[in-house]
């Protein structure tokens, strides 16, 4: 980059293209043509070191390049072997030479930041192959759904999860303060504000354990979120090329049930 007379900044790369989708230094992060996708190649400095796959070779299968419900099939697979303490991704130092020019992840998670809850784990699925966002009580706010816009749209991951899990304290603490009135310190309250219309609405069935049921309901309320997210994750759901689901890890015995 340097300035040009009149104080304008331009571009000193004369190998960039200045057409309409311009140079790569100019261009806003999500929102990318097609075209300029397949300019900028496997720009690995995209968004701070994210890795992409080459969207010149999106004509030839990737690793990913599979349906929903083998995305799905492989997650749930996993967990199997995970709860039967067979899991086979235990040797990662392969892994990580393999991954290093891109990622093709088959699955975007958004799941609870509770230490107990480790999704490439449960699921028994190596490094690049889970697109994980983590933050307490597993909602979706905007960054990330920035996210998972990005997995989806430019990493091509055909499935997203909503994954809740057993003994939440983030749900558990959202009722407490529902029902008691108490106010929290910090920004707490914001994570609160996120989580209370799903305990909201388990309260109407008036379930025997609201903590449970809230749980469930969180995960289905997220999952709701998703599908009508615009103006990608929706296009894409509604196109078939996504499937977003729902489940809740059970921390005692490490099953996923799906919802």
């Amino acid at each position: 980059m340097s300035r040009a007379a009149g104080g304008n900044l331009m571009c000193t790369d004369q190998s960039q293209d200045m057409s309409s989708d311009g140079c790569l230094c100019h261009r806003r992060p999500f929102g990318f043509s097609r075209r300029g996708f397949l300019k900028a190649g496997a720009a690995a400095g995209f968004l701070g070191g994210l890795a992409l796959p080459a969207f010149a070779q999106d004509k030839m299968p990737t690793p990913n390049s599979i349906s929903p419900d083998e995305a799905l099939k492989r997650l749930m697979d996993g967990n199997s072997r995970y709860v039967a303490n067979t899991s086979r991704n235990k040797d990662f130092s392969v892994e990580r030479a393999a991954r290093a020019a891109a990622q093709y992840p088959i699955a975007g998670l958004v799941s609870c930041a509770d230490s107990r809850v480790s999704p490439e784990i449960c699921f028994d699925q190596g490094l690049g192959d889970l697109f994980v966002v983590r933050l307490a009580g597993n909602f979706v706010h905007e960054d990330g759904l920035a996210s998972l816009e990005y997995g989806v749209k430019v990493l091509g991951m055909p499935l997203i999860m909503v994954l809740g899990h057993s003994s939440c304290g983030a749900v558990a603490a959202t009722i407490k303060v529902m029902k008691e009135n108490i106010v929290l310190p910090g920004h707490l309250p914001a994570l609160v504000d996120a989580i209370r219309p799903a305990v909201e609405i388990a309260e109407k069935s008036n379930p025997t354990n609201l903590l449970d049921a809230s749980i469930a309901e969180n995960v289905r309320y997220n999952v709701d979120k998703l599908m009508k997210a615009t103006p990608i994750i929706s296009e894409f759901v509604a196109n078939g090329e996504v499937k977003v689901v729902g489940a809740v890890y059970d921390i005692a015995s490490g099953t996923v049930t799906l919802l």
